[in-house]
């Protein structure tokens, strides 16, 4: 299907984040219909030893209901094409009858934490890094996949592919063997990002081969099966294109597609990312590397703890509700608290890659309230950036304006100036409600033959200017935050 610019033209995209399905109707511009979203929330499972996982049939059912939704609201459109986006980096086995294996082991299972340190003893890491842009961790798919063998050896057996969790939903509702696209790859720490390949080196070192993992190829889907296609006979023939990373697609959502511009997002988790079209890369120590598409990188930092932590804080301490919380953290001074936080509670995914840390409050006191815990953590996550925004500025060294999307920065004017003042530099509100999904709509419309991403607008809301006094003092507090990092973590 060739792109078709026409007012009563749409795309479907589909969102699978950390937290939410999210399933919405985009016209050819790229921009969503209004009160054509439907949102399911989910949640990870945890268990004490750093487990988190999700269940695949019971993902798939959640993207299944949302799609139905969105379609109900479709009226008399014409649907051009489906544009997914998912979370990154997590892995799930599918046996001989195309069922799953095992659970979904998410970017945020840290039990393969043992795993990643066996394998820094047999590999170069430097070099991996510098093939796959991946450090040798517990989020990627070489560390969980020693680790899945040693855990449930049954299981293992059973596995004949090992998939992303969009490869697994593509392959149940076209009936097929499961592909996974470039940008999906590109952050299972198993792909060469130049070579565009599965990585054979890091595979050496794995009880896995090449042919037990999904075929890759960008080309989209048609020719929905059996029941989906009664279920949804607008969506039969039409393309299905290959998932893209939900941090790329939030990049191109937002208007931050070229290296003048860097993408701040809190979410669920945490990241800073800049994204460019490239023929190659050379990939720094220090940031992650992945692609976005086959001719477009992303690199950043990431932090497993974002609007997760507050969400947290805000139950485990009792806190009043979100407005009047707002209204009170505004009120309180920088740095006022005397906390130092290392906002790692569920392990260090950047920018120093501790696999097996822990979160720390240091200075607690009997006079410190619920309010000044949750300024402190919130400020201890905008210090994290600063150390991203460092290695970032190292690695592209232009200056860039930073955009805020994601619930933890579009929902709090505190925050977002925390973070201006932490990062001293103006921090601008993107406008985009969804970024993630309209960033893969607009991958989608490029590849039936609209407009290039670069050349796409994207709308921006309120900027906020960093205060040098504030910058100077959490500086400072930075300074104590790395402390204390070393300390714990020496």
């Amino acid at each position: 299907m060739a792109f078709d610019g026409s007012e009563n033209a749409r795309v479907l995209s589909v969102d699978v984040g950390s937290s939410s399905v999210r399933a919405a109707l985009h016209d050819a511009r790229g921009d969503a219909i209004e009160e054509s979203a439907v949102k399911f929330d989910h949640e990870f499972d945890y268990t004490p030893d750093g487990g988190a996982t999700a269940d695949a049939d019971e993902l798939l059912d959640l993207v299944a209901r949302a799609i139905d939704g969105a379609l109900s609201r479709a009226g008399d459109a014409s649907i051009l094409c489906v544009a997914t986006g998912t979370f990154w980096h997590s892995v799930l086995g599918v046996g001989g009858d195309g069922g799953p294996t095992t659970p979904i082991l998410t970017w945020a299972d840290r039990r393969a934490a043992g795993a990643a340190g066996g394998l820094r003893e047999r590999l170069d890491e430097t070099a991996v890094h510098r093939r796959t842009g991946a450090p040798l961790h517990s989020s990627y798919w070489p560390a969980k996949l020693l680790w899945l063998r040693q855990a449930d050896p049954a299981a293992f057996r059973r596995t004949r592919r090992w998939v992303s969790p969009a490869d697994y939903f593509y392959a149940r509702l076209f009936g097929r063997s499961p592909t996974i696209g470039t940008s999906m790859a590109s952050a299972t720490g198993l792909f060469d990002q130049n070579a565009k390949r599965w990585d054979a080196e890091t595979l050496e070192a794995l009880p896995v081969y090449e042919a037990q993992l999904p075929d890759l190829s960008d080309e989209p889907l048609t020719g929905l099966k059996g029941e989906w296609a009664e279920r949804w006979p607008a969506l039969k023939d039409v393309p299905w294109f290959q998932a893209a990373g939900d941090g790329a697609c939030s990049n191109i959502g937002s208007g931050c597609t070229g290296g003048d511009r860097l993408a701040l997002m809190v979410g669920t988790s945490g990241a800073m990312r800049v994204l460019w079209r490239a023929d190659r890369v050379e990939i720094p120590p220090g940031p992650w590397c992945y692609r976005a598409d086959a001719s477009r990188f992303v690199m950043g930092g990431a932090l497993s703890d974002g609007g997760n932590l507050v969400g947290w804080l805000r139950d485990t301490l009792r806190l009043p509700d979100p407005d009047e919380t707002e209204k009170l953290l505004a009120e309180m001074e920088p740095d006022a608290h005397g906390l130092t936080f290392l906002p790692i509670l569920n392990g260090e995914r950047g920018p120093s890659w501790a696999d097996k840390a822990n979160g720390t409050i240091s200075g607690l006191s009997m006079s410190n309230t619920p309010l000044e815990i949750l300024r402190a953590a919130m400020e201890a996550v905008a210090h994290r950036f600063a150390l991203i925004a460092e290695i970032l500025q190292e690695a592209s060294p232009t200056d860039k304006r930073v955009i805020a999307t994601g619930g933890g920065l579009l929902n709090s004017p505190t925050w977002t100036q925390i973070m201006a003042d932490a990062l001293g530099r103006p921090v601008t509100i993107s406008a985009v409600e969804e970024a993630s999904s309209r960033g893969a709509t607009l991958l989608a419309l490029e590849a039936l033959g609209g407009p290039r991403i670069e050349e796409t607008e994207a709308p921006l809301g309120e900027t906020f200017e960093p205060d040098p006094a504030r910058h100077e003092t959490y500086s400072n507090a930075l300074e104590r935050q790395r402390r204390l990092y070393e300390a714990v973590l020496s």
